[in-house]
């Protein structure tokens, strides 16, 4: 295809010279329609929407635009008339696409099938990922999912054909390599029903973790909305180099901005630096933006992205992104809301944890740190891959290591394994011999799944309750994450990281400096790993795991039997009664940290996200009640006797008591699980109050018709405690802004009021008067 500027000459002299450049852009959509994947054919890339809204608000606004702002901006459902305010406006936005893993996709796909519409208005897929369990090794693991999970599955892959939806079997690999390797595009928007659906921003795109119900609004075609995000700048200097890797920039990073810090905002990537990241580097890092809360994270098109495109097919794309990479660009002198500058020559291998992701340290520390702080030093397990780090590249870094201590005779003194990414990098790394190397080093190849990284690990070599360590390339080491043992001590770092402490078996080795021993007794060090960012052939697609729906799936029957314990058809919640929420409960006061999974717990739970009362039996059994230091134990307030959080839920349900849960800073930060909201709702939950939210846990609560409430002052969070009662005053005047009265009843008789503030806006006050998002949805299709 000739340079764009040759074209727009060409046209120009044919058209008249003062036709206007999106009208010219038209015309070479038209002549040369570039489809959004090889999976639909019928569906392309409208990069002249995305042109003409950025001239329209960029004439409004009157400033230089960031990336994100093009691509958000870009994407307006009404880029004339819409207030755009970062940090303060709802933006109306008309996503591209919608992608959905296997845990998340069964409610979403049940709340669709609930809302009565009778196919998806944009292209979407679900991803079989999450329900297989890690334990002998690939096949036979992968086998044993299909057999246990066949139920769901049929499930997923009926409601697929018929209401229009890609399915991508078990097997096929981690949902967001995926969507790299075929979905993602520089200046798509892409919405993903998992927290880490940014690691799409790898390749140039705004692809945003949502709930489902989130995604249920963009499948009917409604407008989606979305808090006008604020903009972290991070500028990236110098070169990567030896054992520092892209990881290390998000640890680094998160280090830096915590595991709230960019709530509300899109982390940016800029500056020279960036150049010297691979395509599939970008994407680790904006990954794992979803440990500091970002909305998004995104780095601007470049030529590491056209080479993957190349390198996955999509040469087309890439030719049509060279075309319009000024709208895939930040504007010089476009203002950022803060500003970071890493220097990448000087970042040194990091490793976070445990407990948390932001906690960072550098290797050569890390285990005078942790004999400091009485965490094991010795490494139980080292694991590689996830959808942070499971990339050809990844994957040859770690074999780069290993290989060199094949050579003196050394193998891995911890348990090691090994998670491709997908069956295109399973298929291709053992072609070209990575998956032998890791094998021979003592690694176990895990099905292409997400596996231990998100408790789908059936763990033996240690006992529920005794203290030791991991280490991973994964994103998260929330409490008892990985094998829901508490007293694990989870560390993250690069899959090269992990493969070294693996081989020497403990914290307190830095193979910057450090020797190890080999075969024949003597020393050795090993050498920086170097390995192809891309394979050189082309990449092996492996077995063909994609189901496409049929153009008409209307006859297609979706089974859901009534006795079944894994998939329920859900019943609309009831309607705000239009009175105060008064003399409520507190079902638990949580102390401290309070992720989701502390509300709704993974690992051998996600066989219930298909079925809302099973799943709900997990309500906050991990949260910890402030009153006695323990978790999944509260006092029933009606019978003052204590136990488990779901059950006093229950309790309270069934004689018609409204609860509420007071909560801390930060609350429901990790996943985008919205059973973590919906269960609350379903066990008769009325109000969250909280010092601070996490961004989707906000949303998902407001779609599922609770109210997400903070203090005004986050210190009033110290006058309520567990035995006193709630009464929340002024809802009938609820209004975008209006604060609400809180009154604190004491047991003693006294009471006080403190005032809670809240983010709703017009429509999500909509929301929470029907009783749910979906409940609206239904009362607008019926006029």
């Amino acid at each position: 295809m000739a340079p764009y500027y040759v074209l727009v000459s060409r046209l120009q002299q044919a058209l008249g010279k003062n036709v206007r450049r999106y009208h010219v852009s038209a015309v070479l959509c038209q002549r040369a329609k570039v489809a959004m994947s090889q999976f639909e054919s019928n569906e392309y890339i409208n990069y002249e929407k995305l042109e003409k809204n950025i001239t329209i608000v960029r004439k409004r606004l009157d400033r230089p635009l960031t990336l994100s702002e093009k691509i958000v901006y870009g994407h307006l459902d009404d880029p004339v008339k819409q207030e755009i305010e970062r940090g303060k406006s709802y933006l109306r936005l008309r996503p591209d696409r919608v992608a959905m893993q296997d845990a998340t996709a069964q409610m979403a796909m049940l709340q669709f099938i609930s809302s009565g519409l009778p196919r998806v208005a944009v292209p979407s897929t679900i991803h079989c990922d999450h329900l297989i369990e890690a334990q002998l090794g690939g096949e036979k693991d992968l086998r044993r999912a299909k057999d246990i999970n066949q139920e769901v599955y049929n499930f997923l892959a009926t409601a697929g054909a018929k209401y229009g939806v890609g399915f991508w079997k078990p097997g096929s690999g981690i949902i967001h390599q995926i969507i790299l390797e075929n979905y993602s595009y520089p200046g798509v928007m892409l919405i993903g029903t998992d927290s880490h659906t940014p690691n799409g921003g790898g390749l140039g795109g705004i692809c945003i973790g949502v709930g489902g119900a989130d995604a249920v609004d963009v499948m009917a075609g409604i407008p989606w909305e979305l808090k006008c995000p604020k903009v972290i700048g991070v500028k990236l200097t110098g070169t990567l180099s030896g054992w520092s890797s892209p990881k290390d920039v998000i640890l680094k990073v998160a280090g830096i901005l915590t595991v709230k810090g960019g709530t509300g905002a899109i982390i940016e990537y800029h500056g020279p630096g960036v150049d010297s990241i691979s395509c599939t580097g970008m994407a680790t890092i904006c990954n794992m933006g979803a440990e500091i809360g970002a909305t998004t994270s995104i780095f601007p098109y470049n030529s590491r992205m056209k080479k993957y495109l190349s390198k996955t097919g999509r040469t087309e794309i890439a030719s049509l992104a060279d075309e319009f990479q000024e709208y895939l660009k930040p504007d010089p002198g476009c203002p950022y809301d803060q500003l970071i500058e890493i220097n990448l020559s000087e970042l040194k291998p990091l490793i976070n944890g445990p407990f948390t992701p932001d906690l960072a340290h550098s290797v050569e520390e890390i285990g005078s740190v942790a004999e400091k702080k009485g965490w094991p030093v010795d490494i139980r397990v080292g694991l590689i891959g996830s959808c942070t780090n499971s990339s050809y590249e990844d994957m040859g870094r770690s074999a780069a290591v290993a290989k060199q201590a094949l050579a003196h005779g050394v193998k891995c003194k911890s348990q090691f394994t090994i998670t491709p990414g997908s069956e295109q990098i399973r298929a291709t790394i053992e072609r070209d011999g990575y998956s032998k190397i890791l094998r021979d080093v003592g690694g176990i190849v895990l099905a292409n799944a997400c596996g231990p990284c998100i408790g789908q690990w059936d763990r033996k070599d240690i006992k529920k309750g005794e203290k030791n360590t991991i280490v991973t390339s994964y994103n998260r080491n929330f409490t008892g994450r990985n094998d829901a043992n508490p007293e694990t001590h989870a560390f993250v770092t690069s899959p090269e990281i992990v493969t070294a402490l693996s081989l020497a078996g403990t914290l307190k080795f830095n193979p910057e400096v450090d020797h190890l021993t080999g075969a024949d007794g003597k020393k050795f060090k090993l050498d920086a790993p170097d390995a192809d960012e891309l394979p050189k052939l082309e990449f092996d697609p492996g077995q063909d795991t994609y189901q496409y729906p049929p153009k008409d799936g209307s006859s297609q029957h979706v089974d859901v039997s009534p006795t079944s314990q894994r998939l329920q058809l859900l019943e609309p919640f009831d309607k705000w009664d239009g009175k105060d929420l008064e003399d409520m409960l507190i079902l638990i006061k949580v102390k401290g940290k309070c992720t989701t999974d502390h509300i709704s717990a993974a690992g051998p739970w996600l066989k219930f996200r298909g079925h809302l009362d099973n799943i709900s039996n997990n309500l906050l059994i991990g949260a910890i009640n402030i009153e006695n230091d323990k978790a999944n134990s509260v006092r029933n307030a009606l019978n003052q006797e204590f136990g488990p959080v779901p059950d006093t839920a229950r309790y309270y349900k069934k004689h018609g008591v409204k609860w509420v849960v007071v909560g801390d800073e930060n609350y429901g930060e990790g996943s985008s699980r919205e059973h973590a909201a919906l269960e609350p709702r379903h066990l008769g939950g009325r109000a969250i109050i909280v010092k601070s939210f996490a961004r989707i846990h906000e949303t998902n609560l407001k779609k599922q018709g609770l109210l997400p409430l903070t203090f005004a002052d986050p210190a009033d969070y110290d006058k309520i405690h567990p035995v006193d009662k709630l009464s929340i005053v002024g809802l009938k005047d609820f209004a975008p802004g209006k604060p609400l009265k809180c009154i604190i009843k004491h047991p003693n008789g006294s009471q006080e009021t403190i005032m809670l503030n809240h983010t709703f806006n017009e429509t999500q006050i909509e929301w929470f008067q029907a009783g749910s998002a979906l409940n609206r949805m239904k009362e607008l299709q019926k006029h």
